[in-house]
């Protein structure tokens, strides 16, 4: 906590962004600390885990059922804490000593696993409609669907399967030292989790076994690469319909000419005030080291450069720096802002991938068009070109570069819609106005903009906009495929935590409120992608063949 506190030098100095900046570094810093302690008890638990379950016979499959069972567990553990199961957040925990109770009672209990959690995977959590019976045993619990808690493959083919109740004492133990939630509120109490672990689990799993050529790529690469191949490819296709909206007299290029500071990343910008000569607030001692500077009054007694650069080499004043800079590093920085900023003003940033040339925030840009262009016909064609756009991931993981996708689209889903919603209702704004000065009856709508108003129909019927933001994307836009089975359940599994994430429970509500999760098996899957059809000709080809007798595989 110490480093959250600022000097008295620093007082006059100090603005609000470095305040932001500073705590939120903390605040992800301790993070950190707590997911990779997480981690480490983790990994003993997993292993411990193992040593419980009966009636698999390869390693392989006790390694897949216990990935499977920990991601089951840690969902619920999520959406108990959110009070989904029969409002109850500690629901795991008191169910397993109730259950003692009976064993106690009961010569024919055979196990917590048996007696009760299929139960609730398989009949409550994976099934709708719960009878009064179950109800009364289990409680008020949600239906889910979204094939995490169908009964399986494992569980189907191996009659004896069991996991000893000594298992879930250990390991609830251990999730109850943590406070699970599903949002990513920074917080300063050393014990939260959220399912961002899950994906850092996977991380460490991956990076344990990076003799096998598995890797996990940091979400500052999987941010990158997608932002620069996604929001290009939108702004293609829109282009394509709305010409007009891409001359050089449209306000598309406008909003970046007029405020170009919003567009240059503070990572370039750090240290330089726009309204100041390009190098005159530095330090005389480093300014003299610029030739043009003899011009205007600094003394320059040392004619040598190299020896008025001195200085070049050191460490930069707070003021103008960037972590770790150097004044040589800072002044080239420095020179690259006015570089771009002069570019934005001239007018030379005329096409999207100028953005990716240039490093300019691209996110920010597409942004400030949905939400400031005038015309529908942008608006109509964006949200076309964000619906229909699919990404796929043929190593996908855990997910990291689909979470990368999802995080760029949702806020411009969004932002359509905001926009739809305007012009909706300046379209029954206008229509009222039209029928009171003719006399007509009040009311009604208008008949443009038949598209929106689809839409906004659409959302009327989810559980709430930012659901069907998440679902639709999830649903229409992303897609992946990996060789790890267990992979492909955390990616799953964090695809749902991010849909349950924005429900708050309603117990006056069927199903708390909550609509059954989408059906994604046929957006991720387990498989090999360097092996199958790779074009539409050779499945015309192989089907062919198969209805001429012969066989093949796929």
């Amino acid at each position: 906590m110490n480093h959250l506190f600022f000097t008295l030098d620093e007082e006059d100095k100090i603005a609000l962004v470095d305040v932001k900046s500073r705590v939120t570094e903390q605040f992800n810093q301790n993070a950190e600390k707590v997911t990779k302690k997480f981690y480490t008890e983790f990994k003993k638990h997993h292993d411990a885990f193992q040593s419980f379950i009966e009636g698999l016979e390869s390693q392989m499959d006790i390694d897949w059922y216990t990935s499977l069972m920990l991601n089951r567990l840690m969902f619920i553990y999520f959406i108990q804490k959110k009070g989904f199961l029969d409002s109850n957040t500690n629901y795991l925990s008191d169910k397993l000593k109730a259950s003692k109770n009976i064993k106690g009672k009961d010569k024919f209990y055979k196990s917590f696993y048996k007696t009760f959690l299929l139960t609730l995977f398989h009949q409550g959590l994976g099934k709708p409609n719960h009878t009064d019976e179950f109800q009364k045993e289990l409680g008020k619990i949600p239906y889910l669907n979204g094939g995490l808690f169908d009964v399986h493959k494992l569980e189907k083919d191996n009659d004896k399967l069991d996991i000893a109740d000594k298992a879930f004492e250990k390991l609830f133990a251990f999730f109850d030292e943590y406070n699970w939630h599903l949002d990513i509120k920074p917080t300063t109490t050393g014990k939260d989790i959220n399912p961002d672990v899950i994906g850092y689990i996977f991380e460490k799993y991956i990076n344990d076994r990076a003799s096998m050529g598995a890797y996990y790529t940091k979400e500052d690469i999987t941010g990158y690469i997608s932002k620069n191949t996604i929001i290009p490819f939108l702004f293609d296709r829109v282009k394509e319909k709305v010409k007009n909206a891409f001359t050089n007299e449209s306000s598309l290029w406008q909003v970046l000419k007029e405020n170009p500071d919003r567009y240059i990343y503070d990572a370039v910008s750090r240290g330089v005030d726009a309204n100041l000569d390009n190098n005159i607030e530095l330090d005389k001692k480093i300014a003299s080291g610029f030739p043009e500077y003899i011009t205007i009054g600094i003394d320059t007694t040392k004619p040598n450069l190299l020896e008025r650069r001195k200085r070049w080499n050191e460490k930069t004043d707070k003021e103008f720096a960037l972590p770790t800079e150097i004044w040589r590093e800072t002044i080239e920085r420095r020179s690259r802002y006015w570089e771009l900023r002069e570019k934005i003003e001239n007018d030379e940033i005329r096409e999207i991938n100028d953005f990716i040339t240039f490093n300019l925030d691209i996110v920010q840009f597409a942004q400030d068009a949905v939400e400031q262009y005038e015309g529908s016909d942008f608006i109509n064609a964006f949200y076309k070109a964000i619906t229909e756009i699919t990404i796929l991931d043929p190593t996908c993981g855990s997910g990291a570069f689909l979470f990368a996708a999802l995080n760029i689209l949702e806020p411009l889903y969004e932002a359509c819609i905001s926009r739809m919603r305007e012009f909706v209702e300046v379209d029954n704004e206008n229509f009222e106005s039209r029928t009171s000065r003719n006399g007509n009856m009040r009311g009604g709508t208008g008949k443009k903009h038949e598209n929106f108003r689809k839409v906004l129909a659409d959302i009327e019927g989810h559980t709430n906009e930012k659901y069907y933001n998440f679902k639709s994307i999830i649903l229409n836009n992303l897609y992946g495929v990996d060789i790890m089975n267990e992979a492909v359940e955390i990616a799953k599994l964090r695809l749902f935590l991010k849909l349950v994430a924005v429900v708050d429970p309603d117990n006056k509500k069927e199903n708390y409120g909550l609509e059954p999760l989408p059906d994604i098996d046929f957006n991720i899957r387990a498989g090999n992608t360097l092996v199958g059809f790779a074009s539409y000709k050779e499945v015309e080809n192989a089907f062919d063949e198969k209805e001429a007798g012969c066989t093949f595989v796929f």
